[in-house]
């Protein structure tokens, strides 16, 4: 039988792995493009950490994922429709929640953006070409900032 303090160690182990897996997760898609790689990042993260009551007397609660899991391919219990249920409504608000935030910053991005876009694209008024402009850089007299001219070169560390 388990005690509170197993259940409580149990569901610690269980998070640091999920958040392991998680990280995992944002490792292998941070080369996708930005708005297929964080819903996809919510998908998992609900997927991960949505919890479903197994036993309802005591209040036990195990990972969705995995008692569906449990549920389906050993055909264990009857918990499989509500661990589903659990998750198809965790990852609804879940959703939902990060259309909010992608709501509330693409207006701030887009203002910051051109913000800065503004003080960068300055016009070029000088009509010639780099290789012109390079040219006469090298017209320009070399500057000896104080270096010695004994000839040897001391190597950096």
């Amino acid at each position: 039988m388990m005690n509170e303090n197993d259940y409580l160690m149990a569901w610690a182990a269980y998070g640091i792995a999920a958040l392991g897996c998680l990280l995992v997760w944002m490792r292998l898609t941070r080369w996708m493009w930005r708005y297929l790689r964080e819903p996809l990042a919510v998908l998992v993260a609900v997927l991960l950490f949505s919890p479903t009551i197994i036993d309802p007397t005591r209040e036990l609660f195990a990972p969705a994922l995995a008692v569906t899991a449990m549920d389906l391919l050993l055909k264990v219990g009857n918990n499989a429709w509500r661990a589903v249920a659990d998750l198809a409504l965790y990852g609804l608000i879940a959703l939902a929640v990060y259309l909010l935030f992608v709501a509330i910053r693409w207006p701030i991005e887009s203002w910051w953006k051109g913000r800065h876009g503004q003080s960068r694209s300055e016009p070029d008024d000088d009509p010639r070409t780099l290789r012109e402009r390079m040219e006469e850089d090298d017209d320009l007299p070399i500057r000896d900032y104080g270096r010695d001219r004994s000839g040897r070169m001391e190597p950096r560390i």
